[in-house]
């Protein structure tokens, strides 16, 4: 009941509110996903009744100028841009709900949306002064304004083969943690990563392939990825990336 009359509260916020100093603690993400994430899944329809709220929470990101994006921290910019991503990808699933995957989203087949990128192409809201689509947070922002794989743990998009969707919000002061937790869980779901020693065959999620670059800057990809094992993996071990599921990430 706390949780939620927070919430309402939020509501009767004056736009005086959103100009003041920007709350790095991001409240009101966090109590949205405290409330509609459970193990990693989703419950859009919990989104959709709340979607005044979520409204509210998007409005205070687009708020924020580059000019006082610029006066971050790292850790806060991270956390920002982690949090924008994620809830701007609630934001599009709710505006087309409901839909059985992201790749529903633009033309009627799937899989031209898919080959394209249709839905993170699409430029649906602002960021930083300008319109602005997911691509641009995830390759435009976060890959190439810092030096952070784990990144590609924390941003989700809505899909069963992606990362889970963490239950709390990104901050600045606990982002080191929840960077890590969010590694460890990814390399430690067996659908998506595992590694069989009696073949010496490693397998990974495609994330590692899309994005190898980003992992190997300072060690080899399995060198990267073995902190989530707890056998050693033998460093000549052959490597087959699993298959991507796109399903939603939604529990019923």
């Amino acid at each position: 009941m706390k949780q939620l009359f927070t919430l309402l509260l939020f509501l009767g916020m004056s736009q005086n509110v959103f100009s003041q100093a920007f709350d790095h603690k991001h409240s009101v993400w966090d109590l949205l996903l405290k409330k509609h994430v459970k193990n990693g899944l989703v419950s859009y329809k919990g989104f959709v009744s709340d979607v005044s709220i979520l409204n509210g929470y998007l409005d205070s990101l687009t708020k924020v100028t580059d000019v006082q994006y610029q006066s971050f921290s790292e850790k806060e910019k991270i956390s920002f841009l982690i949090n924008a991503y994620n809830a701007f990808t609630i934001k599009l699933i709710v505006d087309h709900y409901p839909v059985d995957s992201i790749t529903d989203i633009g033309s009627p087949i799937s899989k031209i949306n898919l080959a394209r990128g249709i839905p993170w192409k699409k430029e649906f809201f602002q960021l930083l002064g300008k319109s602005r689509h997911l691509d641009w947070i995830e390759h435009e922002k976060l890959r190439k304004d810092f030096a952070e794989p784990r990144i590609h743990f924390a941003i989700v998009c809505a899909s069963i083969g992606c990362p889970i969707l963490q239950s709390e919000a990104y901050i600045p002061n606990n982002l080191e943690k929840q960077l890590q937790t969010a590694k460890i869980s990814f390399l430690k779901s067996p659908k998506k990563n595992s590694y069989d020693k009696s073949t010496n065959t490693l397998y990974l999620s495609k994330i590692f392939n899309w994005f190898q670059p980003d992992f190997t800057k300072k060690s080899t990809l399995i060198q990267y990825v073995q902190d989530g094992f707890d056998e050693t993996i033998k460093p000549d071990a052959k490597i087959v990336y699993t298959e991507y599921n796109w399903d939603l990430n939604e529990f019923k």
